[in-house]
């Protein structure tokens, strides 16, 4: 499990069947206070957006938040961080 805030969205022309209806987003990783890799998750909340704090999961288990057999996501936007208490 990690921590990130969402600096945008993603648009996919085509995106696999078992991502419909899922917003992709783009997430800033946030390790030790500091902000590093950009990366693309899949938003299980339905409710991210842009200067949002957000914990992740990643791996196999990002796909097993969907209930759906063989979703192609390796990070999953699972919840929300209502305060951060480092300066960015």
């Amino acid at each position: 499990m990690y921590t990130g805030k969402v600096v945008g969205t993603v648009v996919a022309t085509v995106k696999d069947e078992g991502l419909d209806g899922i917003p992709l987003l783009l997430v800033r990783k946030i390790e030790n206070g500091k902000e590093t890799d950009l990366i693309v998750a899949a938003d299980s909340t339905r409710q991210a957006g842009k200067d949002d704090f957000v914990y992740l999961i990643g791996s196999k288990e990002a796909a097993k938040v969907f209930r759906k057999p063989l979703v192609p996501v390796d990070a999953a936007i699972v919840g929300f961080i209502d305060t951060y208490n480092e300066v960015l």
